[in-house]
């Protein structure tokens, strides 16, 4: 097994930190037979000095949009090592973002928003439903029908913060769910991102 820290799609770094994940969503990439960015399963979990070591020797970021913390795992299990990756990204001139499940401070028993709005430049959470229910069935969450509003309180306290939090669902959920979506997104006082199923 090949460990991938670092990969790029696009124009954008992305950081590889942890199989773990709390959600076994039923559109996941990680359960394709074909990997669409090639197999991204880790052997090891990688420190934070592993990845920026990665990034100095192969990378100069003022050639990428984004460092982005996502692999096939919740990338927020890993928080520790995220802020230290951020302040070396901040340091080149790079911009950070995670697409997160939302659910950290479960995960992780206690409130990271303030500090995981100060090191991320965006937090892009999957909002993946309109309610508790639908989120369940789909997402199949360690923390059942809660993690709609772990999630959701993770979202409001990120923007309380100061964070620039987009939401998003995949555009495979209708128009009548994603007129839904922005109506949460809006109360939420986040941006909605519709993205197309890959």
């Amino acid at each position: 097994m090949q460990n991938r820290y670092v990969y790029t799609v696009d124009d954008n770094i992305y950081i590889n930190l942890t199989n773990r994940c709390s959600n076994r969503c039923e559109f996941c990439v990680r359960y394709y037979d074909k990997p669409i960015y090639g197999d991204l399963w880790i052997k090891d979990e990688p420190s934070a000095q592993t990845v920026i070591e990665i990034l100095e020797k192969d990378y100069n970021l003022k050639d990428y949009g984004e460092v982005v913390f996502c692999g096939y795992g919740e990338p927020t299990y890993r928080f520790d090592a995220i802020e230290k990756i951020c302040d070396y990204v901040h340091s080149k001139g790079g911009v950070t973002r995670i697409n997160t499940n939302g659910q950290a401070n479960e995960i992780l028993g206690e409130d990271i928003t303030p500090r995981i709005s100060k090191c991320i430049d965006t937090i892009n959470i999957s909002l993946n439903a309109t309610d508790a229910v639908k989120y369940d069935k789909i997402c199949h969450s360690d923390y059942g029908e809660r993690a709609f509003d772990i999630m959701l309180d993770f979202a409001k306290k990120c923007v309380y913060h100061g964070a620039n939090v987009v939401l998003s669902v995949v555009d495979v959920i209708g128009q009548e769910e994603i007129a839904k979506s922005r109506d949460i997104a809006k109360a939420v006082g986040a941006k909605l991102r519709v993205r197309e199923l890959l």
